[in-house]
């Protein structure tokens, strides 16, 4: 009777079933690549700040923790995942969900060189959003504390520590889970779903410790630029390259390609 009289009032609380998120993963898709490069390097800084938001509050909750190992990683992977609900919420292009635009891709709705300008332009808005929230971190001395300024240099020191091959397949898991977090966010109908939908994924893929090529934007140049490690432009570069080929694999072929198989190929 309750669902009965919810659909005479317009409500519906389920989730969109998994062929709609994928036609509306496609339509949004296409859209993004339609955005004039202005607002799409814009909505990148802004991506590359929120997931600079999340590592720092991420940074702090496991510093200093008594709770273990296991606890305090997820602890901090539920931290973390406040960079993604704000760009999914608020608004805003990240780099590594928008391997999902592979869906359009695929379905022949955008081309091979609007699919290219999207990612260009957006990997270097977030770039510039997450350098430029570690430089305003560095200078608001909220790292200056021993605990915290170490666990900043510790986290940096371990991604710098990684082969290529680590970087790579690090790269695949991460972008799995963060596109699947992203495919979730469409099938949630409000912000309280979008919360659920986002917050587990993204708190697996950190507590885990896979690699995201934004989020290491803001953390390897926060710990040169606030001199808790040598600065190493080379490790940081070389980082990124294999973390994010190993995203692109991961959210690209891994959930978009896999789902476009599913529900939108013809025959």
């Amino acid at each position: 009777m309750a669902t009965a009289d919810n659909d005479k009032l317009g409500f519906d609380f389920d989730a969109y079933k998994p062929a709609e998120i994928a036609a509306r993963v496609e339509t949004a898709g296409v859209a993004k690549t339609r955005l004039d490069a202005g607002r799409t390097i814009l909505l990148g800084i802004l991506a590359g700040a929120f997931i600079g938001f999340g590592a720092l509050f991420y940074t702090l909750v496991v510093s200093d923790s008594g709770l273990g190992a296991g606890p305090t990683r997820m602890l901090g992977g539920l931290a973390f995942s406040l960079g993604l609900l704000l760009v999914v919420v608020a608004g805003a292009e990240l780099f590594t969900g928008n391997s999902l635009i592979v869906m359009a891709w695929a379905d022949r709705k955008v081309s091979t060189a609007r699919l290219a300008r999207n990612w260009g332009l957006v990997y270097f808005g977030n770039l510039i959003g997450a350098v430029g929230t570690a430089v305003l971190v560095v200078l608001s001395g909220i790292l200056d504390t021993g605990a915290v300024g170490a666990t900043a240099a510790r986290i940096a020191e371990t991604k710098l520590a990684l082969g290529p091959g680590e970087a790579f397949f690090r790269g695949i898991l991460c972008n799995v889970l963060v596109c699947l977090a992203v495919w979730l966010g469409f099938a949630a109908r409000s912000v309280t779903d979008k919360f659920f939908a986002v917050a587990f994924p993204i708190a697996a893929f950190v507590a885990v410790g896979f690699e995201h090529s934004v989020a290491n934007m803001y953390v390897l140049p926060v710990a040169m630029i606030g001199g808790w490690i040598e600065p190493d432009i080379a490790g940081l570069l070389w980082n990124l390259v294999f973390v994010t080929a190993g995203n692109i694999v991961g959210g690209g072929a891994l959930v978009a390609g896999v789902y476009w198989a599913i529900y939108l190929r013809k025959g």
